[in-house]
């Protein structure tokens, strides 16, 4: 296979889990699939963590890091003990 056709299943890969992600918060059904609030909500946290980089963009980051470390063990543990996968 050819190197850019490598690079573009990768980085197609990556946007489908990036957009799983999106899914995954819930942010689909809570906006309705309103794809100009969805990257509203982005730039707002976007600018959220390029305005403060202080401690409080930190902490944000660190929050946010900790809520979805455990989401993705909830899911682990969903898997674990009903032997399935249901989840993006």
């Amino acid at each position: 296979m050819r190197d850019w056709a490598k690079a573009r299943r990768e980085r197609t890969h990556h946007l489908i889990e990036l957009g799983g992600l999106v899914q995954k918060a819930g942010l689909v059904d809570l906006t309705d699939d309103d794809r100009a609030t969805l990257l509203g909500a982005f730039l707002d946290i976007a600018g959220q963590l390029r305005e403060g980089r202080t401690t409080a963009s930190g902490d944000l980051k660190t929050r946010w890091r900790r809520a979805g470390l455990h989401a993705f063990d909830r899911d682990r543990e969903h898997d674990r003990t009903t032997g399935r996968c249901d989840h993006n």
